[in-house]
């Protein structure tokens, strides 16, 4: 019989950048920090801009998936965030429930970094996913020696020589045992550990340079993941 079961995931944040600038980047900008969700067939059920937003798709037998985000404006033009991640889980439920907060965690951190850094300028957005190989309990320690930054702390400047791809210079921005984020200055670099959750390892690749082709990024990151889990 499958398993379901409610969630509840919340997280608090401070944004960079004024309610209707996060409003614009959860739900027109999210290419540009998490997934394109314009395909979404999401149902908005709360919109009181902008400070109050719920979207919520629903399916079978009660299954639903609601994504809430609460603004209040602060001072200096910023924004504190309260979001709430709520639905059912079916087979699984602990594994599904700890890689989705995490999976919070880092998705509103580059939130973050979108709005202090790149905000408003047009992406290229570029999904990577690492080969099955990488479905493995050292998969993502496999990545980060191949790039060179198992060394490096959340802070630290990160001076990069990526196999296929060429020289990246800029900043460790996030980075845990799951998660890594390198910004440089026309781009950020999103490293999924996906595999201490029964997936394999992505990536994604947020480009606001003008000059970025999503092809030509793929094909360069796939690449260089291939040669990592030969």
């Amino acid at each position: 019989m499958t398993e379901k079961r409610d969630f509840e995931i919340a997280y608090d944040t401070e944004l960079p950048a004024t309610p209707e600038r996060v409003w614009d980047a959860v739900t027109r900008g999210t290419p540009a920090w998490m997934f394109p969700t314009d395909q979404w067939p999401a149902v908005t059920t709360v919109e009181e801009y902008p400070s109050h937003l719920v979207s919520r798709m629903e399916g079978p037998d009660g299954w639903f998936n609601q994504l809430e985000h609460v603004l209040e404006p602060l001072e200096g033009g910023r924004a504190r965030l309260h979001y709430v991640h709520s639905g059912i889980f079916t087979d699984n439920w602990d594994e599904q429930y700890d890689g989705a907060s995490r999976h919070t965690a880092f998705y509103l951190h580059t939130l973050g970094q979108y709005l202090g850094h790149f905000d408003g300028r047009p992406v290229v957005f570029t999904d990577i996913q690492a080969p099955a190989a990488s479905q493995t309990a050292e998969g993502f320690d496999r990545l980060k020696e191949a790039l060179g930054v198992d060394h490096l702390a959340q802070g630290d400047a990160a001076e990069l020589d990526v196999d296929g791809v060429g020289h990246l210079s800029g900043e460790i921005d996030f980075s845990n045992e799951h998660f890594l984020g390198l910004r440089t200055a026309d781009t950020m670099y999103r490293f999924f550990g996906r595999n201490a959750f029964g997936a394999p390892v992505g990536m994604t690749v947020h480009e606001f340079s003008g000059r970025g082709a999503a092809g030509t990024t793929a094909t360069a990151w796939g690449a260089f993941l291939e040669k990592v889990y030969v």
